[in-house]
This record gives C-alpha cells, sequence and structure tokens, in this order.
C-alpha cells in the first residue's frame, strides 16, 4: 500500500508551545506542577506528562503550593485573577492565537458589542472565551442557535480557533442578519485552515483516510469531518492498537493526517505498522510494475476504446482510463465518436486514482480548460476586454461562460445601473473585464460595470467640452428630490434647484415634472472640478409680468384660479402667471366674514381688473365689480324693455283722436 502523509498533520504551534513550557517546569519543579484540567486533548500526551510528574486538578483551590500551568486552550479571566489571588505562580500555557481572541472580546465588550462565539459552547476554549466577555457571549454552533438570538445593534462576531472555514462563513453571515452595526474577526487558527486545506486534498485523491487524535479533540473532529466529504472510507483512532489493519490492507493508497494535540511519534508508530503488516518486498514489487500518477497531473494517452457516453485510454498505469462524456468537451451535446478514434495520441488530466471499480477517472475537457486558464489570466493581468455568452441568470448574479470556461458575474458587477431582471441576459454575448482571478480555485469574476464606467467617463468628457453657461439644452429628468430635480445631459448630470423650475412659488418638483420627461433647460452655471451644473427650466419660458404687460389692460375681465385664500382676501392666478389680489371688500356685494365662504382653493373665477401697479407689480382684482356691470346692465335692458311696452300704439293715437 501506498501510504501518504498530509501536510501540517500533529502537533501545531500552540500546542508544542505549552508542551515544551510544562517539560521545562517539570525539570526545574519536579513534583510541584500542576495544570489546570487536562493541558491538551491527547490522552497518551497528557498519561505521559503525569507520569513525569505533572498534576492534573480540577479546582484552583486543590493546589497547596507550587506553580500551575494555564492548559492550551486557556481559561477565563476571573480564574487567572483569583490565581493571582492566591499568589500561586502561573505557567501560561496559553496558545497565542487564543489569547488574541480573550483580548479581542474583552475590547469589543467594553465597546459595548454584544459577542457572538461561533463554536462548541462545552469546549475548553469557547468557555475560556467567554470568561473574558463577562461570560456574557451569545455562543451559537448552527442555524437554530442563531435563531433563537435577539436582535442585537452592535455584534462583534469571533471563532473558536478549531473550527472549519465551511462553518464560520455560513453562520457569521446568519449572525449579521441580527444586528445593526456588526464586526466579524476570523479567529481560525492558520495552522487549523493548512491543516483542514491539506486533509481535504489528500482525501480526494486516496483510497481510505486515517484521522489520528483524541476522541474529544475538537480540530481532530473536524479533520475526521472534511475527509469523510471527500473519500468514503475513514477510520479515526486515538491509540495505534486501534489501527484496523485488516480493512485498510485492501486499499492501493492511504492518507494520513492528526490533530494538532497528536505528536510525532504516534503518527510515525501508526505509519510503521501499516508498512509492516504485508510483506514488505512483495509490496514494494507490485507498486514498482505500474506507473505512478497522481490527481491533477496531465499525461499522454492513447485511445483504445469510443463508445456514445464515454472514451477509455491507455495511460500505461495498471488500470486504463475512462473519460465520460461530461468531462470531454463544455458542449454537453458533443458525440464522443465525432472527437475521437482508437488510436489518437491525447493528453488527459486525472481527476482520480480509483472510482471504486478500478478505472482511473480522466478529463479531457479540462486540459483545454487549463490552457484556457492560462489566457484568461493573461487577460486578467493586461485588463483586456474578453467576450463571453451569458449561460443563465443564478441567485447574485450571471454564469458567463468565456473561453470555454464558466465565470461568474456578479448583480452588483453587471451595469452602473440597478438590474432588476437579469434572466434579460441569458444567450446573449456581452463585454467584460475580469477583476477577480484565482487559477487554482478557479475562480473568474467578471465586470460589464467596469467596461460602462469608462464608456459614461468618454461621454461625460465629450458633453462638459460642449456645455456654455447661458445656452439652453436638452436632458432626461432622471430623480426628484425635495429641493429640485436631477438632469441627466448625456453622461453627467444637471441639477435645477425648486426655485428655478417655475416663475411661481413651487411646494415640490412633482408639481412641474416626473422622471423620464424630456425638458429644455438653460445652463446658468458649471463647474467640471466639483461636477457641478446648475440649470434653469423658468428661464427658457417668458417672464409671467412680462406676459401680463402684454395681453392685460386695466379694466379687462379675464378668467384665473383661486391658489390661496388668506383672512384678507383670495390671490388669484391668471393665465399669464401672475397673482393678482382679491380683497375680501370685491368679493361679493354682499358682507362676508371670510373669503372661503364663498371661495375655494382650485376654483376657476371670472375677475376684472381694477388696478395696476407697475412699480410694485401688484394687481387688484374684483368680482363684485363685475356683477355690479351685470346688475346694472340688466336694469338698463329692463328698463329699455318698459319704455317700449309703455310706447303708444297706431291703434292708441287713432282712438285718441
Amino acid at each position: 500500500m501506498n501510504i501518504i502523509i498530509a501536510e501540517h498533520a500533529g502537533f501545531c504551534f500552540g500546542v508544542k508551545r505549552a508542551i515544551d513550557k510544562t517539560e521545562n517546569a517539570l525539570k526545574v519543579n519536579k513534583g510541584c506542577l500542576y495544570s489546570y484540567g487536562p493541558l491538551i486533548h491527547n490522552p497518551q500526551v497528557v498519561d505521559e506528562l503525569e507520569n513525569r510528574g505533572l498534576k492534573q486538578i480540577q479546582n484552583i483551590k486543590d493546589i497547596p503550593n507550587g506553580n500551575i500551568v494555564i492548559r492550551a486552550h486557556g481559561i477565563t479571566k476571573p480564574e487567572i485573577q483569583k490565581m493571582e489571588e492566591l499568589n500561586i505562580n502561573i505557567i501560561d500555557g496559553t496558545c497565542p492565537y487564543v489569547k488574541s481572541v480573550h483580548k479581542r472580546v474583552e475590547e469589543y465588550m467594553n465597546k459595548g458589542y454584544n459577542i457572538v462565539i461561533i463554536g462548541d459552547k462545552n469546549h475548553p476554549e469557547v468557555v475560556g472565551i467567554n470568561g473574558w466577555c463577562s461570560n456574557g457571549a451569545f455562543i451559537v454552533n448552527n442555524v437554530e442557535d442563531i435563531k433563537k438570538m435577539p436582535e442585537l445593534d452592535k455584534i462583534c462576531i469571533v471563532s473558536q480557533t478549531t473550527n472549519t472555514y465551511e462553518q464560520f462563513y455560513k453562520l457569521s453571515e446568519e449572525v449579521k442578519k441580527k444586528g445593526q452595526v456588526v464586526e466579524v474577526f476570523n479567529t481560525i487558527c492558520l495552522a487549523t485552515k493548512n491543516r483542514q486545506i491539506a486533509t481535504m486534498e489528500l482525501a480526494k485523491e486516496v483510497d481510505a483516510m486515517i484521522v489520528i487524535g483524541g476522541y474529544e479533540s475538537s480540530n481532530t473532529l473536524k479533520l475526521k469531518e472534511i475527509s469523510e466529504k471527500f473519500c468514503k472510507n475513514v477510520f479515526h483512532i486515538e491509540r495505534i492498537n486501534e489501527l484496523p489493519l485488516q480493512s485498510i490492507s485492501k486499499f492501493n493508497t492511504i492518507g494520513v493526517t492528526a490533530g494538532a494535540s497528536t505528536p510525532d511519534w504516534i503518527i510515525k508508530e501508526a505509519i510503521y505498522t501499516m508498512d509492516n503488516f504485508n510483506d514488505n518486498e512483495m509490496m514494494e514489487a507490485i507498486e514498482n510494475s505500474f506507473t505512478r500518477i497522481h490527481k491533477g497531473e496531465i499525461v499522454t494517452g492513447e485511445v483504445i476504446f469510443v463508445t456514445s457516453n464515454e472514451v477509455m485510454v491507455n495511460i500505461n498505469y495498471k488500470s486504463d482510463g475512462i473519460i465520460s462524456k461530461d468531462e470531454l468537451s463544455n458542449d454537453t451535446n458533443v458525440n464522443p465518436k465525432d472527437l475521437f478514434k482508437e488510436g489518437d495520441k491525447i493528453d488527459v488530466y486525472i481527476l482520480k486514482a480509483d472510482d471504486g471499480e478500478g478505472n482511473v477517472v480522466l478529463s479531457y475537457k479540462r486540459v483545454g480548460n487549463i490552457k484556457n486558464m492560462d489566457i484568461l489570466e493573461e487577460y486578467f493581468n493586461s485588463g483586456k476586454i474578453i467576450e463571453g455568452k451569458v449561460l443563465r441568470a443564478v441567485k447574485g448574479g450571471l454564469i458567463v461562460s468565456v473561453e470555454g470556461i464558466e465565470a461568474f458575474m456578479p448583480a452588483s458587477l453587471i451595469s452602473v445601473s440597478f438590474v432588476k431582471d437579469m434572466e434579460k441576459y441569458k444567450d446573449t454575448v456581452i463585454q467584460a473585464k475580469i477583476v477577480d482571478f484565482d487559477k487554482k480555485k478557479r475562480r473568474i469574476i467578471l465586470s460589464r460595470k467596469e467596461i460602462e464606467k469608462e464608456e459614461l467617463e468618454v461621454q461625460r468628457e465629450e458633453t462638459w467640452s460642449k456645455l456654455k453657461i447661458g445656452e439652453n439644452i436638452e436632458g432626461i429628468v432622471q430623480r426628484l428630490t425635495d429641493f429640485g430635480a436631477f438632469v441627466d445631459l448625456g453622461g453627467v448630470d444637471g441639477l435645477i434647484h425648486i426655485s428655478d423650475l417655475s416663475w411661481n412659488r413651487v411646494k415640490h418638483p412633482s408639481s412641474i415634472l416626473n422622471p423620464g420627461d424630456k425638458v429644455e433647460v438653460e445652463i446658468l452655471d458649471l463647474n467640471k472640478e466639483k461636477n457641478r451644473i446648475s440649470l434653469g427650466l423658468k428661464q427658457t419660458i417668458p417672464k409671467p409680468w412680462d406676459e401680463f404687460e402684454k395681453n392685460i389692460s386695466l379694466g379687462d375681465v379675464v378668467e384665473g384660479k383661486v391658489v390661496n385664500i388668506l383672512a384678507f382676501g383670495a390671490f388669484v392666478r391668471l393665465n399669464e402667471g401672475v397673482d393678482g389680489l382679491l380683497h375680501i371688500s370685491q368679493i361679493s356685494k354682499d358682507h362676508i366674514e371670510s373669503p372661503s365662504e364663498i371661495l375655494k382653493v382650485g376654483e376657476t373665477v371670472k375677475v376684472k381688473v381694477i388696478d395696476i401697479d407697475l412699480e410694485e407689480k401688484r394687481i387688484s382684482l374684483s368680482i363684485k365689480e363685475i356683477e355690479k356691470e351685470e346688475k346694472e346692465e340688466e336694469s338698463l335692458s329692463q328698463n329699455k324693455i318698459t319704455e317700449e311696452e309703455n310706447e303708444p300704439t297706431i291703434g292708441d293715437i287713432i282712438n285718441n283722436k
């Protein structure tokens, strides 16, 4: 069997530091050294240290005298203070990463933040962290825990240092929804991260995984969990005698990883036991009979068989390789027989050394994708514009095919303006720039917004070059505010202040304009440095008073609309746009207490111009004068009728004779 040890397996810096401090203290303080709880989560190491004189206690009061070692997981602040009060000599074995979390939660607690710890509430490390924020933290380990949390103002999020990144990011996103101001600190230990990544990569390419570490060790359990996601056969052991030798002997390739509290000697002992289970010479002969391959390699092979669903390739290995239809091309409708025939020499990418049935899993399209990734990397580094076809809209953005590789365009980077319907982009070809690129993670982030920004900048410069104070220009109303209207002049926006919308008083711009209206405005002022353009709408139409002077004379009877009613009268706006005063005494021949007895705002009335003050620009109006004139005309008309009725007829004249 081929045994591969994962990188970063075994002792981490924090654990090794705690053990080194303990071993040094044992040399100096023989028989007088205590540990507050188990020093680390590894029974074999703890047993060995206790055999050398380290005594484990569970209560601070149990220490008669001597020195105490604080475990790598750390303890609470009150426990530290209690030890200091008892004048106990403290040897601090707390992991520096854990210690930094203590400082962080204490700092943000003092700033008024609610502390949220993502981790196991019963784990010693989490208990210790909580003790540095007065035991007031919300401790969550799943979505259900978060649902029970109240809505909070300010939140500081930290993590148990042995958490998986997947768990931390998933839960921190949920916690964010509970607060107004949220600070997130990824306090997962860097060594933990590296160990988890190395375990994941190894689990993907081996037939079985051996995870060595304490059954109570959080970071070891996380390694087991990660291994199980990518490998079907995972064995977690704490001691060497637990190795399932009969079970693992049937696997060709075995991966080994170990928790942060597992010493090198336990790892080496496990490997030695597995190596010597079968005859070494026979195993070596078998292993040397074929070419070694590794996941992720590109090798050359010969096509030996083609069907409508797959292609079989000889890669000079103990087993032949198989390329499924999905791994032949990015075009899912391709026919394998149209691509290859027996005897063709092709480059293939090794996906997996064993599919469970003895075959090697290969990919042809990924060879091309790797080459295309190099092309895309060049586009990213040079900032060149590329074209891609939108395959589909997904939650949060678009999936775009560029050089045969799927890339992601977030909704926020599709356009400079808000995009409500992303489905309209499906099957369209769009131009974009690569704004984020990670070849190892195959992450490609596109932006159409970057191109639009550049196009708008060119348009802005062109528009600015044409603008001149005093000239009229057409634009489109973009949005309204309480203080005016913003108008797009072609890549740049200008503001019509509310005072420049009309010659008359305007309560709100919406009474004059609507978004989308096409308007002609005058340029009142320009400031390119501050990107400000002042526009006027009223300046493009005649002044109301000039129109009034031209069209109306003293004594004219005109129509107008009541725009305001006060105690002393009403203001009437004439068709020319000027307001005249209809004094209460001029509203009716009858006595009235208030103009509102007869008039209402918005009503159209007929009035007579009885006075014009050109210097003060004041107009006096009257309804009473019109009524008076109408009554006089009616009286004259009645008198005329009476006179006509009293005139003698011819018959009267004859009879009188």
